[in-house]
């Protein structure tokens, strides 16, 4: 224990951290935290540079493990990028591209943005998660409404569906199609290859959820956060997609947000999330009241986490098991308060 304390102590020196950014002490009560509620992996990054880990349980730095719905930040970031090439514009109506959707008055109305934060009033039509439901797009379009659009937020894997069908449209001009599209304008500068992209009958790969990745794979995604997109995005923001919507500020295009710190409703939002859609209350959310307001998060179930501090410089990723798990005293641990 101690070579691996003055191991992690030397890391820090060498990463030149500020001296009251991150405490060792700190940080190793949170991995203990981790390991306790069926932590696999945990992986702290300050100013673009490895300063903690630890792959309690018998895992390793190389084992991939599933991030369930952090897969839907991968997907948003090659939606800002479409619009960045030209090929999309977020406020959009769907129908410009699918067509089908003009003879239905309300979602003739439905954009991009609310595609991609969940405010189309889509029902979630989560059999879509399933391996191979048929042809996922098409189910998806024909979902029915089941909110006017923009009134609720109703998170599913329907919404991302209709994204997807949306750019396979506009890309087939080109010869493209959406993975393709993905891996080379996305993936490639992060330095990641194809992933598991479940796709079914037709083609369609699950854009909700999926892939699987290893901690330090998925802390390229934080530091495309703090670099505001880059080296993905070098005209469009990511800023863009993270102001959230009137029906959930604290949600949008994949990311959690902590803007209401330090008051507003500190709870387990995966707990939230299981009820259905008209009985959530996302009024005032917050991730945790003690952490920075800049505080970004994606979030994926079983207690995955990626944590994004801009103020700090900090990328944190969490990786389980399923154990039950606490957003807020992880990072009250983490962050020494």
């Amino acid at each position: 224990m101690k070579l691996r304390t003055l191991a992690i102590a030397l890391s820090c020196i060498i990463a030149g951290l500020p001296a009251l950014a991150l405490d060792l002490t700190s940080l190793r009560a949170a991995a203990a935290y981790s390991a306790a509620h069926r932590g696999v992996s945990m992986l702290v990054m300050q100013n673009g540079r490895r300063v903690f880990e630890d792959y309690p349980n018998g895992h390793s730095a190389d084992e991939p493990h599933k991030i369930y719905s952090g897969t839907k930040a991968f997907w948003n970031l090659c939606a800002l990028a479409a619009t960045e090439d030209g090929l999309l514009s977020l406020d959009e109506r769907v129908g410009d591209s699918v067509p089908e959707w003009n003879a239905d008055a309300r979602k003739s109305r439905i954009t991009v943005r609310q595609l991609l934060d969940f405010s189309c009033g889509l029902d979630p039509g989560f059999p879509l998660h399933r391996d191979d439901p048929g042809d996922r797009n098409r189910i998806a379009l024909q979902l029915p409404l089941v909110a006017s659009p923009g009134q609720a937020f109703i998170y599913g894997p329907s919404a991302l569906q209709v994204f997807h069908e949306v750019l396979k449209r506009k890309l087939s001009a080109r010869g493209q199609t959406p993975t393709g599209y993905l891996e080379g304008r996305v993936l490639r500068p992060l330095g990641l290859g194809a992933q598991r992209y479940m796709a079914d009958s037709a083609g369609n790969p699950l854009l909700a959820s999926g892939w699987k990745l290893t901690a330090r794979e998925w802390a390229k995604m934080g530091q495309v956060a703090l670099n505001g997109g880059a080296p993905v995005l070098s005209r469009v923001p990511l800023s863009i997609g993270l102001r959230g919507s009137p029906v959930n500020r604290a949600f949008a295009f994949g990311w959690w947000n902590n803007r209401a710190a330090p008051g507003g409703r500190e709870f387990d939002i995966e707990d939230m999330l299981e009820p259905k859609w008209f009985r959530q209350d996302w009024r005032s959310t917050v991730i945790s009241r003690g952490a920075p307001a800049d505080l970004m998060a994606s979030i994926g179930s079983g207690y995955q986490r990626l944590f994004v501090i801009p103020s700090m410089s900090l990328v944190v990723v969490r990786q389980g098991l399923g154990g039950k798990f606490s957003d807020s005293e992880y990072l009250r641990l983490l962050l020494g308060k």
